[in-house]
């Protein structure tokens, strides 16, 4: 196996074999378990807050809303030791209003395109979608995979349509939401996951989620996709990053999170540039748990600014 289009099918399952469901999952319960304390969870609790891509995804998104979101992601708390978020991620038409108020700050632009969150349109649609973000200033854009024709068993086709997403891409970074609940095994996540990962390039993320299923980001198939990363890290020495998406609201489930990249990926994962949170609902109880952390007692929820709730 290399880092160009690798075979599917019969010749994929020779190379990776099944996923163990019952040791994926056995696994991940025993990440429940850790009990992460004092200033371990506080630094745990920052590199979270860091991670998480601030998101509005609604119909009823205005410019007034996104400059709101803007300035939660640059500032997401008071205190100087608060890190602002990664990201913030918004539909393709509001691109350019995000960036008049992140312009020059770390927290990147992030659209979501190729016909989010269904992905149903022609290729040329979703190729044009991408270019008009990047072309507006999408540092970053989230696409979808064509999970009709993987379900179809039309792996080379998902494959060339991840390429041509990467060229119109130009210096943005990809991450490819493989929609995992439509995928519905892990044989089927895993596959998926070195579809994309043979094709983009390092520093992009393959994603778990569009947050629009009824399933999205678990602890399990986080863990599928982690350990798909390391194997073909291990194999090709490139390093792709992850990022679980809906579903992630408490910071004790990010804590979990950040322990399953720890023992799967090691510290050199434990960095926004390799790891994301997909869950704007997450970013307000990381706040909440600090300011816990800091003065030994919970301040009421009204006390921090919504963070817009959309994935």
């Amino acid at each position: 196996m290399n880092a160009a289009r690798h075979s599917t099918g019969l010749g994929w399952r020779q190379a990776f074999g099944p996923v163990d469901a019952v040791g994926v999952e056995e696994r991940v319960a025993k990440y429940t378990t850790r009990s992460i304390k004092k200033a371990s969870k506080l630094w745990g609790l920052r590199c979270a807050v860091s991670m998480v891509d601030l998101t509005t995804l609604e119909g009823k998104d205005t410019p007034g809303k996104v400059a709101s979101l803007c300035r939660k992601a640059l500032r997401p708390h008071e205190g100087e030791d608060i890190p602002p978020v990664a990201a913030v991620c918004v539909y393709p038409a509001m691109v350019r209003h995000a960036r008049r108020h992140v312009r020059g700050t770390s927290v990147k632009v992030a659209s979501v395109a190729t016909a989010f969150p269904s992905g149903q349109a022609p290729l040329r649609t979703r190729l044009a979608e991408v270019k008009a973000a990047v072309g507006d200033g999408a540092d970053e854009i989230d696409m979808v995979i064509n999970r009709g024709a993987f379900l179809a068993g039309e792996f080379g086709r998902v494959q060339d349509e991840i390429a041509q997403v990467v060229a119109a891409c130009g210096p943005a970074t990809l991450k490819v939401i493989l929609e995992v609940s439509e995928l519905e095994t892990y044989d089927a996540i895993r596959h998926a996951s070195f579809l994309a990962m043979a094709v983009i390039r390092p520093g992009d993320f393959i994603k778990t989620s569009t947050g629009k299923t009824g399933l999205n980001a678990t602890l399990a198939n986080n863990q599928v996709m982690l350990d798909a990363i390391r194997d073909h890290y291990l194999e090709t020495g490139v390093a792709i990053g992850m990022k679980p998406a809906g579903g992630i609201r408490t910071a004790k489930q990010a804590l979990q999170f950040l322990v399953a990249v720890k023992e799967t990926l090691g510290d050199a994962w434990l960095t926004n540039t390799r790891y994301r949170f997909g869950a704007s609902a997450l970013l307000n109880d990381l706040l909440r748990q600090i300011e816990k952390e800091r003065q030994g007692c919970y301040q009421a929820p009204w006390n921090f600014s919504d963070a817009t709730e959309a994935y």
